[in-house]
């Protein structure tokens, strides 16, 4: 690795992603300020304010507004740290043991009397609701009576807390997220041991709609504080949005894994224009060497009977040198299983592939016309018309007439009965700017039956 990607990875531990000097948060002013959590390790409550601390949040300034909460005897501090080559913030709440177990309501009531900025204390309030409303559901419990456990110490109220000022600190308007990662096997917890990923952490993640997804290490990658932020916060889950990067941070976990680090990432930066969304659909992919060009050509026709979008064949070279082709469909979510089987069954392949994909279609409509009497499908959108092709051959073989000039006079006719539809009526120079062939003398329209 070389040139600015090493200079990145190479920097100090703990030293900082910081905006760009100049504004205070590195923000344009007037635009929309987005934060994305990575969380391809997971996400907890410290591993979150670590992220944002190392993206810039004044550390000093996040432990004042926390000083605010009611409650004493706990210590915040950051630490560097480096996560398999990367280096990271590392947050730890050094506490004195109470065994107090906080309510919800108890809780909420802390918030409110912390006189905490507006943004802050909603961002936390709402965190704590929707954990609470989890927990009530799990436990068969009313929201308010709530008791928190690991998430009422005073390490994940200040985790909370501490993450929503770090936000608004840095100017954040809007939260969202990747695809969360989650262990496996069994964790403990105060009611006992419990499955990994913990049962709540699981309806906090159904609540917030947020793709998950689970990784072979038996260790708890997402913590209830992690999620719940997640799931009060989160606007979206996804890619990375489309923005400006003005800074970015990674949040270091306790322990270090080989497989990956334990990191959590945070990408800040003001928002530009994002293309609409498009139309999700999957493309189906085989590789098959053994199949004739005939079954070929039946096999498109099977996909599209079989609810393919399209479907197309391209000559491919493999292993060996061996010359193949790959079998392609374009197909709506719910159509997978349908084509799927049609491609194993019609060539015979032992795998299919897929990958999900965005498509645009323009607006269009259909509009039947006639020529020498008989009926035509026509296509219609913004700017084009298009005749279906079979339709037009097979006027052409029944009248004489050359195809062209069934062509021409179904676009004719198409633009002379859609008199609304006036994007259509540049489309014969779209063809051809020759002249039109001369007409030869109609035949008598077909005797009826």
């Amino acid at each position: 690795m070389s040139g600015p990607e090493a200079e990145e990875h190479a920097r100090e531990p703990g030293e900082a992603h910081r905006p760009e000097p100049g504004d205070e948060h590195g923000q344009e002013h007037g635009a929309d300020t987005v934060a994305w959590f990575h969380c391809f390790s997971g996400i907890a409550g410290d591993m979150a304010l670590g992220a944002l601390v190392d993206a810039g949040a004044d550390v000093d300034e996040v432990r004042e507004m926390c000083e605010r909460l009611p409650v004493t005897g706990w210590e915040l501090e950051a630490t560097d740290a480096m996560r398999n080559g990367i280096g990271a913030t590392l947050m730890v709440v050094r506490v004195m043991q109470t065994g107090v177990v906080r309510t919800y309501g108890h809780i909420s009531a802390m918030v409110e009397e912390a006189r905490l900025p507006d943004r802050v204390r909603d961002r936390a309030l709402a965190t704590f609701r929707v954990l609470a409303e989890a927990e009530g559901r799990l436990h068969r419990r009313p929201t308010v009576k709530v008791h928190f456990h690991e998430v009422g110490g005073i390490d994940a109220i200040v985790d909370v807390v501490g993450t929503c000022t770090a936000l608004e600190l840095l100017g954040v308007d809007e939260v969202t997220a990747s695809p969360v990662a989650q262990g496996i096997g069994m964790v403990r917890s105060a009611h006992g041991a419990m499955p990994n990923p913990p049962p709540a952490v699981v309806e906090l993640l159904r609540r917030a709609g947020a793709p998950t997804y689970g990784l072979d290490i038996p260790v708890e990658l997402t913590t209830p504080t992690g999620a719940a932020l997640l799931a009060a916060l989160a606007s979206r889950f996804g890619a990375m949005p489309s923005m400006r990067v003005t800074a970015n941070g990674f949040g270091a976990g306790e322990r270090e894994f080989e497989q990956r680090p334990n990191l959590t990432q945070v990408v800040i930066g003001t928002r530009v224009d994002e293309r609409p969304a498009g139309q999700p659909v999957v493309l189906l992919e085989a590789n098959v060497d053994d199949v004739t060009g005939e079954t070929l050509a039946h096999t498109i026709g099977v996909l599209l009977e079989a609810g393919a979008h399209d479907a197309w064949v391209t000559p491919i070279v493999m292993k060996k040198g061996r010359p193949a082709h790959t079998v392609s469909a374009l197909v709506d979510p719910a159509g997978v299983a349908n084509v799927t089987a049609a491609i194993v069954r019609e060539t015979g392949t032992l795998g299919v592939r897929g990958s999900t994909l965005e498509r645009w279609p323009q607006p269009r409509t259909t509009h039947e016309v006639e020529v020498e009497g008989y009926p035509l499908r026509v296509k219609a959108a913004a700017g084009w018309v298009k005749v279906e092709h079979d339709d037009a051959a097979r006027v052409a073989k029944r009248t004489g007439l050359p195809l062209r000039e069934v062509v021409a006079r179904a676009e004719a006719a198409a633009r002379a009965t859609a008199g609304d539809m006036t994007e259509v009526a540049s489309i014969t120079s779209r063809r051809s700017s020759a002249p039109a062939p001369p007409q030869p003398d109609e035949p008598e329209p077909p005797e009826a039956g």
